[in-house]
């Protein structure tokens, strides 16, 4: 293989590799606060570990009922300090529990926004996953650069048991807030 070919297929390897992880923002950009979780409340965690856990493949590192009366699972995907997602269920409500509505997100409801290097390979898994709607099969988006380019997304869409919207996305491009 000629030399140039060498060079360029290392720098292809270093340029994917990096603008496909995630990574922690430098020192000297760090402020003193971190977002350590999001926890969703679901009416049961047994029909929402499936997408979360058995699917998308996030690793559960807390699952305990406290107090005997609210159950909380933690998972993680590359990271279990920020960035962990939480399900907690009330083991004895006092009203009823309404059933989820499976509608766009509308102000005050949350959307999880998930990257998935895989996302062509898992999306029929994700399909038939029980107590998971898709809104959207994967497509192709371009969403605007904040440098005026833009942002290429293979874009796809489920709910989950409880009606919460999610993004399960793979970036094509250059994520926001990211240079190359």
């Amino acid at each position: 293989m000629p030399f140039s070919r060498v060079i360029s297929a290392i720098f292809l390897y270093f340029f994917l590799s990096t603008a496909l992880s995630a990574a922690p923002v430098p020192e000297s950009e760090r402020i003193p606060v971190d977002l350590r979780r999001t926890t969703l409340v679901v009416r049961d965690i047994d029909k929402s570990l499936p997408l979360y856990r058995d699917t998308l493949g996030l690793k559960v590192i807390y699952d305990e009922v406290i107090g005997g009366a609210t159950r909380l699972v933690l998972l993680r995907a590359n990271d279990d300090f920020v960035g962990v997602l939480g399900l907690m269920q009330r083991l004895n409500p006092t009203a009823p529990i309404p059933p989820p509505e499976f509608r766009r997100a509308q102000a005050g409801d949350p959307i999880l926004v998930f990257n998935l290097q895989d996302l062509e390979s898992r999306i029929e898994r994700i399909r038939t996953t029980p107590h998971v709607t898709v809104a959207e099969s994967p497509r192709l988006i371009d969403y605007p650069a904040a440098n005026g380019g833009v942002i290429r997304v293979l874009f796809s869409a489920v709910w989950d048991a409880d009606g919460n919207f999610i993004e399960l996305n793979r970036i094509i491009g250059t994520p926001a807030g990211t240079t190359r």
